[in-house]
């Protein structure tokens, strides 16, 4: 039997209990051997500003799965650096572990793009594609999706960073041991004296 393997990729900038819930939603309704967090190189789809090193997202993605044996992080788009395409990436997995099924997760948001992925016909053929509704969207698309039925989170990374800087509560919406390393490490102008948790 194949090991079922959920991808899950992103900017985890910094990662947040809204990625953990939604790729435990995953492996739990699907039935998922494991769930890999994937952080982009630098993503295609979105222009990216990045005020962390590579280093320290996996650093934080590191932290924030250490607890859960079943999630694990994926390096590789790190590694290989440059303009990450999720095709050329699952590609490289499926070489590297051609007994392993994969599923791609993503949101709403993503889903209504696929038609424009750089070479989503390969993808499509590679991977399982997962979707979830985000808040305030209804994903279409030609591609078939396994949705998933979750809870909607409205947190995200932009959300985070904001609040670091300005010293507000990130209690509930990242995990604490991620936050103390970003006031510690002072990313995102967050400082040790930051008031909230």
């Amino acid at each position: 039997m194949k090991k079922r393997i959920g991808i899950l990729g992103g900017t985890f900038n910094p990662p947040h209990i809204g990625h953990l819930m939604m790729a435990n939603e995953a492996l739990n309704a699907l039935s998922l051997d494991e769930i890999r967090f994937m952080p982009n190189g630098v993503p295609p789809h979105k222009a990216v500003d990045m005020p962390v090193s590579d280093a320290e997202r996996l650093a934080m993605l590191s932290i924030a799965t250490a607890p859960y044996p079943y999630f694990k992080v994926e390096p590789y788009e790190i590694n290989k650096g440059g303009i990450s395409y999720t095709a050329i990436t699952m590609r490289e997995l499926t070489k590297r572990e051609p007994e392993a099924a994969f599923y791609f997760i993503m949101g709403g948001d993503m889903i209504e793009s696929l038609h424009t992925w750089h070479d989503i016909g390969t993808l499509n053929r590679l991977v399982t594609f997962v979707g979830f509704a985000r808040p305030h969207t209804q994903a279409q698309t030609i591609y078939n999706v396994q949705m998933v039925d979750a809870p909607q989170f409205d947190i995200s990374s932009t959300m985070l960073r904001r609040r670091f800087k300005e010293g507000r509560t990130v209690q509930f919406l990242i995990p604490e041991a991620v936050a103390n390393y970003v006031r510690e490490e002072g990313l995102y102008g967050a400082t040790t004296t930051t008031s909230g948790h």
